[in-house]
């Protein structure tokens, strides 16, 4: 039987993971006032999760809290981008070839199911965001190291915001994307140093297309 405590937590979860989306997608805008109020009645969720997911989202940058004004989205910072890409092109490549070393039968249908997806004839720009987003945080798990997969989530997410603004740019993005094929074989044959070094890759190239499209915003 679930305790309180257990079902508090349950539910600041899924508060985390709805509110995070509203931020990345630009549902809630950079800069905008943050109505805890609204939030509850729109999640259907207790001001309490509320709340601990406000306060978890003010620790990974994407909520700023103001004595006395209130709460923030905090902007969209393109000037980050390098500073993020610089902490990544470290971080994934390690995760890559750890997950290339410790992938386990479970993980190796599901990395086949992503191939497939790759495979897929037309994405749009929501769908390329989706599956971009589900291949690095399966090969976060895959690596099999809590604090890594955490560390790199966090860091994922505010790439994320930024990648929303180029959206209606589908060409960088479906090249982005189709970079994975390289780096989802890799993983597949056990490869860590070709993986480590394809994820390299793609976290620069990630971000000179973010350049390129950022520069004639």
């Amino acid at each position: 039987m679930a305790t309180a405590t257990s079902k508090t937590d349950s539910l600041a979860e899924r508060a985390y993971v709805a509110i995070r989306r509203l931020i990345v997608t630009l549902d809630l805008e950079p800069g905008s006032v943050i109505n805890e109020r609204e939030l509850v009645e729109r999640l259907a969720i207790g001001r309490t999760p509320v709340r601990e997911a406000l306060r978890r989202l003010a620790q990974e940058g994407l909520v700023e809290v103001y004595p006395r004004r209130g709460m923030f989205v905090t902007d969209v910072d393109v000037r980050r981008l390098a500073q993020l890409s610089e902490v990544r092109a470290v971080l994934e490549p390690e995760a890559a070839r750890l997950a290339a070393e410790r992938l386990a039968d479970t993980g190796r249908a599901e990395l086949e199911e992503l191939v497939r997806e790759l495979d897929a004839d037309e994405l749009d720009e929501q769908a390329l965001m989706a599956l971009d987003e589900r291949i690095h945080r399966a090969v976060y798990r895959w690596a099999r190291n809590d604090l890594l997969e955490a560390t790199l989530e966090q860091y994922y997410v505010l790439a994320l915001r930024i990648w929303t603004i180029a959206l209606d740019r589908r060409h960088e993005l479906h090249d982005a994307v189709q970079e994975h094929h390289a780096l989802l074989e890799a993983i597949r044959d056990g490869d860590g140093e070709r993986a480590a070094a394809t994820m390299r890759a793609h976290v620069e190239d990630f971000e000179q297309a973010m350049r390129r499209v950022l520069l004639t915003v």
